[in-house]
C-alpha cells in the first residue's frame, strides 16, 4: 500500500507546496527560504527515511514565523494523510540521540489523539538567533504544529546541549528517529494497533 501524500496551503501570509512518501529512503527537495530550517527539514527526511519535497515561501521580510508554522502544519496534515488508518504499523517509537554537546530523547505514539510534551531546553534558547533568523522559540512552534496536525503524541526532551545549533539540529534528528520507528510497518501487526481498534 502506497503511503506518500502531497498537500498544499495557501494563505496571505504563505503558500506552501508539500508531498511526503513515510517508504523512502530518506531523500529531500527542501526550499522554504529560511535556510535553518531547510537545514532542519532535510535532517527529518534523512533520519525518518522518507522522502521529502517542500516549496514554501512567504513574507519572510516580516519574520519566517508564518512562513515556518504554516510549513509545520502541512507537515502535520500530509503524515496524517499518508498514514491512512495506520493499520499495521508499530504506533511507538524513541530515540536518544547525540550531537556533540547536545542529547535529546524523544518519544513518538501515533495515537491520533495530538499532544506535546516538550522540555529541557536552556535557559535563552527561545530568543537565539540562529543563523541570523531562525528564532529558538520556533523549534517548539514546529513540534506543536506538527502534534496537532498529523495526530500525534510527542515527548521531546532536551538531557543536554549548549549550542543552540546542535541543541535544534539534534531535536529534529530525535523526533525523526522516533517517528521513523512509530510509523514502519510491523508485520506482527494486524490491522490497527488498538484495543479501541482505531487510531
Amino acid at each position: 500500500m502506497s503511503r506518500i501524500a502531497s498537500v498544499s496551503r495557501k494563505t496571505s501570509e504563505s503558500s506552501i507546496e508539500l508531498s511526503i512518501d513515510l517508504d523512502g529512503t530518506g531523500r529531500s527537495q527542501i526550499e522554504t527560504t529560511v535556510p535553518f530550517f531547510d537545514h532542519l527539514l532535510t535532517a527529518f527526511a534523512k533520519h525518518a527515511l522518507v522522502d521529502l519535497k517542500v516549496s514554501a515561501s512567504g513574507d519572510t521580510h516580516i519574520d519566517v514565523h508564518h512562513t515556518v508554522e504554516d510549513t509545520a502544519i502541512v507537515l502535520g496534515q500530509a503524515i496524517k494523510q499518508a498514514l491512512g488508518d495506520k493499520s499495521g504499523i508499530g504506533r511507538y517509537g524513541d530515540a536518544t540521540v547525540p550531537l556533540d554537546d547536545a542529547l535529546v530523547r524523544a518519544v513518538v505514539d501515533v495515537s491520533g489523539r495530538p499532544y506535546l510534551v516538550h522540555s529541557g531546553e536552556p535557559a535563552g534558547f527561545e530568543f537565539h538567533l540562529i543563523g541570523g533568523h531562525f528564532t529558538g522559540s520556533m523549534v517548539r512552534h514546529v513540534f506543536e504544529a506538527i502534534a496537532f496536525n498529523a495526530g500525534l503524541t510527542m515527548h521531546i526532551t532536551v538531557l543536554d546541549g549548549r549550542d543552540p545549533h546542535h541543541i535544534a539540529e539534534t531535536e529534529f534528528k530525535a523526533f525523526a528517529r522516533a517517528f521513523r520507528k512509530a510509523v514502519e510497518p510491523d508485520p506482527r501487526v494486524l490491522g490497527i494497533p488498538s484495543t479501541k481498534g482505531a487510531l
